[in-house]
């Protein structure tokens, strides 16, 4: 028997493809180390542009997303109140259709 058939072709391909393979992950792996800013990079890598503002010195706070707000002061409007709210605005939307004379288009 030879040895051709471990240097064949298709598995010079396949160490190829392995050791593209084994870069990429090295790459990614280093780079995520980094430790550079892209504040810090110049523009024409993909940093800030030249007349960006300055960052703040201390980091803003995140807001308390687990608060509650206070209770409302104010009470829900009776049935009465609700009514008489929709009667007023379907009243001003009248008064507004009447006094523009003009044809609804559908395109709204």
């Amino acid at each position: 028997m030879s040895n051709r058939g471990l240097w064949s072709p298709a598995l010079g391909v396949l160490r190829w493809v392995a050791a593209t393979v084994f870069a990429g992950i090295v790459a990614t792996t280093l780079s995520a180390c980094s430790s550079t800013v892209l504040s810090e990079m110049p523009a024409a890598v993909g940093g800030l542009p030249a007349g960006a503002p300055e960052r703040p010195a201390t980091p803003m706070a995140y807001p308390a997303v687990h608060d509650m707000p206070p209770p409302r002061e104010d009470a829900v409007l009776t049935d009465a109140e609700q009514k008489k709210a929709q009667d007023a605005l379907l009243a001003a939307r009248d008064r507004q259709t009447k006094r523009s004379n003009t044809v609804p288009r559908d395109d709204q």
